[in-house]
């Protein structure tokens, strides 16, 4: 038996023997469906580190940079579907394993492929607030906002980034317009935790209980690099849980894991 083969047989027995899994899942599982990853095979960064809530909030300059590449790169974004990978996690949940899954994705394809149990950790790119009335809208609606403020704009092409952004260089940001909240004038932002803000408690709180009642853990795709994700791991590995990990490359976890499967998520997950 070769060792792609013999990798998926333990994932497998993994699997069967542990029937009530907290699913942790990354960057990895969406690349199926076109939105970049950030990290390579040993868990650096392959582009300039994300927008960071503190430049965000720190002036006009930074919104504009953020938003004019957020509605270029939207337009594809926003119309993702799931992949393999979503498809055969929701086909688990429903078959009985899965107790919870959490996601460090903001691209809802979890639940678009028919998973019901998730907890979107760093929240949902498809929903907009503002952050002094706490006003919500949909992302699709803002963008039509932002196009027609910035009519200028709508011709202009570039490649993808991770989590909707677009590669947009040597575009002069001052010109750019962001619409203000429609409620009380404020900063709208992406419901999405940046870098350098809090996940809120109520999530770490579900994911915590579903990880105390889970018999093992299965990370997929992410190389657990982030906080926001490892402490679910860290914590599982110190109270004596299993631990298994599909990825392709280095996770901050690899001395805690009983198994790892460096295959692709979708071929190892469909074995399933």
């Amino acid at each position: 038996m070769d060792t792609r083969t013999s990798d998926l047989a333990a994932l497998r027995g993994f699997v069967d023997r542990h029937p009530r899994l907290f699913v942790l899942t990354g960057a990895g599982v969406s690349t199926d469906s076109g939105i970049p990853d950030y990290r390579d095979a040993d868990g650096a960064w392959k582009r300039t580190p994300p927008m960071t809530l503190q430049t965000f909030m720190g002036g006009e300059p930074a919104r504009a940079r953020y938003w004019a590449r957020s509605m270029v790169g939207w337009r594809r974004f926003g119309q993702v579907q799931p992949n393999a990978s979503h498809r055969a996690l929701a086909r688990l949940e429903a078959r009985g394993n899965v107790g919870l899954l959490v996601t460090q994705n903001v691209d809802g394809l979890h639940q678009a492929a028919g998973s019901r149990e998730v907890v979107d950790l760093h929240g949902r790119l498809d929903q907009v607030r503002c952050m002094a009335c706490d006003w919500r809208g949909d992302r699709h609606a803002w963008q039509q906002a932002l196009q027609q403020a910035n009519p200028d704009w709508l011709a202009l092409e570039a490649d993808d980034a991770p989590d909707g952004d677009a590669d947009l260089d040597g575009e002069d940001f001052g010109r750019y317009r962001v619409p203000a909240c429609p409620r009380c004038g404020g900063v709208v932002k992406p419901d999405v935790v940046f870098f350098g803000e809090t996940v809120p408690a109520a999530r770490v709180e579900r994911a915590n209980d579903a990880l105390a009642a889970a018999d093992a853990v299965l990370v997929v795709g992410s190389s657990l690099m982030v906080y926001s994700g490892y402490r679910f791991v860290a914590a599982a590995a110190r109270n004596g849980v299993p631990i298994a990990a599909i990825n392709l490359g280095r996770t901050r976890a690899d001395a805690m894991l009983a198994l790892k499967v460096e295959q692709p998520c979708a071929v190892a997950l469909e074995a399933l």
